[in-house]
């Protein structure tokens, strides 16, 4: 088999990555609509890039993608562990090869000749994305039920500070969702191959 042939992604990964995506656009947009009933800050988000009409409309939205990322991020972490994926593609780590790779990515550097394999920056990103998104299930249950959660909500500072948890991890999947698709543009070969797996 040629290495032009060879899968690079599994159908389980493009499966629950295109699913991933769907969800965090779902959230994202929804959440924004959710944050302006009641804004953290002196701003709110432009009505036209958020999700659900009124606030009972976003909350059902955000509930239903809730779901659909704590599933299927769920199916993505054991597939990744089951199959020995996580240890071979995401480690070995370290901090020098990460700053290394992200000086050759500012220079231009940086090779994207084999996408089989994960510079350090990409594996920093893609573990950072799973820490984030479990901070994100974690202070959305402390919002969503409280009073249910009161051990988990003392541990996020109340539940005040578990909005603004929840707002920055918001903020941090937005902007790595925003540098990834700038990395698609870039190298469309890595687009190609999350939809075709080849």
């Amino acid at each position: 088999m040629s290495d032009d042939t060879r899968a690079i992604h599994p159908v389980w990964l493009r499966a629950t990555h295109w699913l991933n995506a769907l969800a965090v656009v779902i959230l994202a947009m929804s959440g924004w609509r959710i944050y302006n009933a009641s804004p953290l800050f002196d701003f709110t988000i432009a009505k036209g890039i958020t999700l659900g009409g009124w606030l009972g409309g976003a909350i059902q939205w955000h509930f239903a993608a809730m779901w659909l990322l704590a599933a299927n991020g769920l199916v993505y972490l054991l597939c990744n562990v089951g199959t020995g994926r996580l240890a071979r593609k995401f480690f070995p780590l370290s901090p020098r090869a990460i700053v290394a790779d992200l000086l050759a990515a500012l220079r231009g550097r940086l090779s994207h000749a084999d996408l089989r394999h994960y510079n350090a920056v990409q594996r920093a990103a893609y573990l950072f994305v799973l820490v984030d998104a479990v901070l994100l299930v974690l202070s959305g249950l402390v919002l969503w039920k409280s009073v249910q959660f009161p051990l988990l909500r003392e541990l996020l500072g109340g539940y005040e500070t578990a909005r603004r948890v929840h707002f920055f991890a918001m903020a941090a999947l937005v902007a790595f969702v925003a540098v990834h698709l700038v990395m698609a543009a870039l190298v469309p070969r890595a687009l190609l191959a999350m939809i075709r797996g080849r």
